[in-house]
């Protein structure tokens, strides 16, 4: 009997999962999404061709492949539907080679209102909302309330739609929010009749009975491990468990079957939008890294907020995720840099730590750094002849993490990818 390998990110998001997940797609039989929504971006670039992915598992391109949408999964089926027909100049047979689950939540038209709704709300203590209607399905799926894939092949679907719709508009009103739902249910509706035609599944059942046949199983999460509900910043963080435990919920796994867990993570920190970032860079450093690392949102095209490596947080992401590899993505963008830093401590209250505090915004929190020498161009793409600088960086991140870097990414596409034999 086989395991499900678990692929995630460990700061937060961004890290490069999708080229990550393309790259090993070929060693694998299913690809399967286990949580998140249309809020991902998962970037792919090979043959000159750069392409997104929001909801579709990132082995989609490779034949022969099952990719699965789990039922941890929020789908958007107008987003599912523009996502089908981006794919359409691949000539790709996406009805052969994807399935989703029954159980996989459905964010209707109302749903993306009341994430406006509620983020404007928040005005100056607004998390920096995807605004994809992520959390409030999230939230109607706690309460009960919410509407799975499987419903809209149900004889009551419409008349459980109207009620859930009607529901939000309620809510909207008090919120003095104007629903123009129109156009969004026209397109909505004419989506469903897309994600009715493919195969809409018990997946939890195809999943473990591939298990047994001895299939090789990759699970893809999205977001990271840093905006997890449970042990992400909070409240600045997803709304769905990110963590490799998720996968087990998101895809109906039993824990004994998790095999490796691959945690990827850059060779500086991102994040895009709201929430504490101690090893920020601010003014001229933190826009040349941005310029350097073409720091933008692939599903909002936002800026990213750039910083150095925060060794205490990929420690904490590393412990409560049980990685077993570590890949590190982007180590091109710091060629060049005479002096690297990584946070290697904090101060909390006059208090020296490395576990990450209940919250990071404190006046009374600091970061400490260390000064590691940089590195120049990566000549070759053997493991063994990476620059000293570079040896130095891998070697001091495997010793404070206890755990190897078996992959250096050194550029978006798949053959700038150094795995170590």
């Amino acid at each position: 009997m086989s395991k499900v390998d678990v692929l995630l990110g460990l700061q937060w998001g961004d890290e490069g999962k999708g080229k990550v997940v393309d790259y090993l797609a070929p060693k694998y039989d299913i690809v399967a999404r286990f949580q998140g929504g249309p809020n991902a971006g998962h970037t792919l670039e090979f043959d000159g061709i750069k392409h997104v992915l929001h909801q579709i598992p990132s082995g989609v391109f490779h034949e022969g492949i099952l990719n699965v949408i789990g039922n941890g999964v929020v789908l958007d089926p107008i987003i599912f539907q523009r996502e089908i027909e981006d794919l359409d100049t691949f000539n790709l047979d996406l009805k052969k080679h994807l399935v989703i689950s029954n159980r996989a939540q459905m964010i209707i038209p109302t749903h993306r209102m009341l994430d406006q709704a509620y983020e404007l709300a928040k005005g100056d203590k607004k998390i920096g909302s995807t605004l994809r209607g992520i959390g409030p399905t999230y939230q109607d799926k706690a309460a009960r309330k919410g509407l799975r894939i499987g419903d809209i092949n149900e004889p009551n679907f419409l008349e459980r739609y109207n009620e859930l719709r009607d529901f939000h508009l309620h809510i909207l009103e008090r919120y003095d929010f104007e629903a123009k739902l129109k156009d969004e249910e026209e397109k909505f509706f004419k989506a469903i009749e897309v994600v009715r035609g493919f195969d809409i599944l018990n997946t939890e059942y195809h999943i473990n009975q591939a298990l047994v046949d001895d299939k090789k199983i990759l699970a893809e999460g999205a977001q990271g491990s840093l905006l997890d509900i449970d042990f992400g910043s909070f409240p600045y963080v997803t709304s769905s468990n990110t963590v490799a435990a998720g996968a087990c919920i998101g895809l109906g796994v039993a824990p004994r079957n998790i095999g490796e867990v691959f945690g990827i993570f850059k060779a500086y920190c991102t994040r895009v939008g709201s929430g504490p970032f101690p090893t920020e860079l601010f003014g001229d450093e933190g826009e040349e890294l941005r310029k350097l690392g073409n720091e933008f949102g692939a599903t909002t095209g936002r800026p990213r907020r750039c910083g150095w490596l925060d060794m205490p947080a990929l420690k904490y992401a590393s412990m409560i995720n049980g990685v077993t590899q570590l890949f590190m993505m982007k180590a091109d963008v710091l060629e060049g840099l005479e002096q690297v830093k990584v946070a290697n401590g904090y101060t909390h209250d006059g208090q020296s730590t490395i576990e990450l505090p209940l919250y990071m915004e404190s006046e009374n929190f600091e970061v400490t750094l260390n000064t590691l020498r940089g590195w120049g161009k990566v000549q070759s793409n053997n493991f063994d002849e990476l620059p000293d600088g570079l040896v130095e960086y891998v070697k001091y991140i495997e010793s404070s993490t206890n755990c190897p870097i078996n992959m250096v990414s050194i550029g978006p596409d798949r053959t700038q990818t150094i795995f170590r034999n």
